[in-house]
């Protein structure tokens, strides 16, 4: 079976549009046409009508028709003919018998085309009739002398000569629409072909497929999408994005609708350096919800025309991070307690080999003490479960790293305000700490100890720890809430302070630092209750 021609959208679309051309160029050729023929015979039978009445009036004639002088006739007729245009002249007696006619037929008969009976009752006319010469159009008039018609002038233009006047005067409409269809022909072809290009060589039914694919895609990714043009206008949004910001309007709505209405203003959005750089992973906010998104530029052509951002809950990512967080803070607290009791055990293994019973049992007594006392304090002190275990997993950390680290004895917590979660001050806590153990560890002429002071005691939580580590540098001080932004090697650094900050801000706290005597660094965070 043969395979049935495709044409392509493109050659469909430069057929139209041809097709198109020529219909239109036939009607108005046709119309044109008419109102010539229109024009032209209502032209030539007033201008026949006219001359028919000029000749009427003559007295010459008049006088040459009363006598019926036909070769006077002839002479004053073939005079004036041969000015004219017309395609013959008559000129007929009261009766409608030829007295002259330039064509030479016969004289004394009658005028052919029964129309002369209105010119007899004294009128002239305009009439289409047939002649001995065949069909013309033909103006008359009466020869009245003394009141009295005797006599008629009849002035033609044959049809076959009108036909060709008006042909003549067609051409040139006739070459001008030629050209309009070329000129037509050409913009067709590159008309379609910038349509090609612009649709990407794909086909209408290709490119359908492809937005009902896209749109598919952008529906199934769980984060929420949002592409903007560079009036931040709203070009494509997924459900999840309005979902997470609660947007109850519809797609077609929402398109060409400023996403400002619906995100207030936020310079991770609508900052300035969104023209040069993209951000990944910020953490910032989306009206009141916390979110981890990016921001991507839209470059086409190497001109940017807008960007697509990319957001997802911090509350989902939250709740895998706290299972992470409690996950490492037990593998930790474990292997700070295994270590610590591998060198007690060692110590107390010691002491037995060398059967020095009554130092052993003394050692036994004063770490167990030394350890219940701590446990006692942080437990007695802190009345939130996984910070206290914290707490008591960063104390067994520092006696195994080397360090000390000190309770105030006015440390106190019995609650959490509720804009902070009990994973986010866990988070500020944890990555202080680690902090100062960090700079502790790199200053060789600090003491090695940490101070922790943690009180709700009035209208907020102050937290305070102090350390005599390695300080920081001043290069970065005013970025070092900034993510990235580190003063330690490795690429997993520097986002730990940017969430310290974040937490704290969305609480509507504030965090500051200040040098340490003689070394190291003082963090002070203030969370109103």
């Amino acid at each position: 079976m043969q395979k049935k021609l495709q044409l392509s959208f493109t050659t469909k679309l430069f057929l139209s549009l041809l097709l198109f051309s020529l219909t239109v160029l036939a009607l108005l050729q046709s119309y044109i046409w008419n109102i010539t023929e229109t024009n032209l015979y209502r032209s030539l039978g007033e201008k026949a009508q006219i001359q028919a009445k000029e000749l009427s009036v003559l007295p010459n004639l008049i006088q040459y028709v009363q006598d019926k002088d036909i070769n006077k006739i002839a002479i004053l007729i073939k005079e004036i003919f041969e000015q004219s245009d017309a395609s013959y002249i008559v000129i007929g007696d009261m009766n409608a018998n030829r007295l002259f006619h330039t064509s030479g037929r016969s004289l004394f008969s009658p005028m052919i085309g029964n129309d002369n009976r209105e010119v007899l009752n004294g009128n002239s006319s305009i009439t289409i009739s047939e002649g001995s010469l065949g069909l013309a159009l033909r103006g008359k008039a009466p020869i009245i002398e003394h009141g009295k018609v005797i006599g008629i002038v009849s002035v033609g233009y044959l049809i076959d000569d009108i036909y060709a006047l008006r042909i003549k005067q067609f051409i040139p409409f006739i070459v001008f629409c030629s050209l309009l269809f070329l000129a037509l022909f050409i913009f067709s072809y590159f008309f379609s072909k910038a349509i090609k290009n612009q649709m990407l060589n794909l086909e209408p039914k290709a490119i359908a497929l492809l937005v009902k694919s896209q749109k598919s895609i952008m529906e199934s990714i769980f984060e929420g999408v949002i592409a903007i043009d560079l009036n931040y206008k709203i070009i494509n949004i997924n459900q999840s994005a309005r979902c997470m910001l609660e947007i109850s309007y519809n797609d077609d709505s929402l398109i060409n609708h400023k996403l400002s209405d619906f995100i207030k203003s936020n310079d991770f959005i609508y900052g300035k350096d969104n023209q040069h750089q993209d951000i990944h992973d910020h953490i910032c906010y989306f009206n009141n919800i916390s979110v981890i998104a990016n921001r991507i530029r839209i470059i086409v052509d190497e001109k940017i025309q807008g960007w697509v951002i990319t957001f997802r809950n911090f509350n989902d990512i939250n709740l895998l991070s706290m299972q992470l967080t409690q996950v490492t803070q037990y593998v930790d607290n474990l292997r700070a307690i295994r270590h610590e009791h591998l060198n007690w055990l060692a110590t107390l293994s010691g002491l037995i080999y060398m059967k020095r019973y009554a130092e052993a049992q003394s050692f036994i007594a004063l770490q167990s003490a030394d350890n219940q006392n701590n446990l006692d304090f942080i437990t007695e002190n802190i009345q939130i479960p996984a910070i206290c275990g914290l707490l008591i997993g960063k104390y067994s950390k520092a006696h195994e790293i080397g360090l000390k680290l000190i309770f105030d004895p006015a440390c106190q917590l019995s609650a959490l305000p509720s804009l902070i979660t009990e994973t986010e001050f866990m988070s500020i806590l944890g990555n202080l700490l680690d902090n100062a153990f960090n700079a502790s560890l790199k200053n060789k002429d600090g003491d090695k100890t940490i101070y922790l002071y943690l009180s709700d005691a009035t209208n907020e939580i102050v937290l305070e720890i102090s350390d005599q580590g390695c300080g920081i540098d001043q290069g970065i001080r005013s970025s070092i809430f900034e993510p990235g932004v580190t003063s330690q090697e490795g690429k997993e650094h520097g986002i730990g302070l940017h969430l310290v900050s974040t937490y704290i801000k969305k609480a509507n706290g504030y965090i500051t630092f200040e040098d340490n005597t003689p070394y190291g660094t003082i963090f002070s965070v203030f969370i109103p209750k």
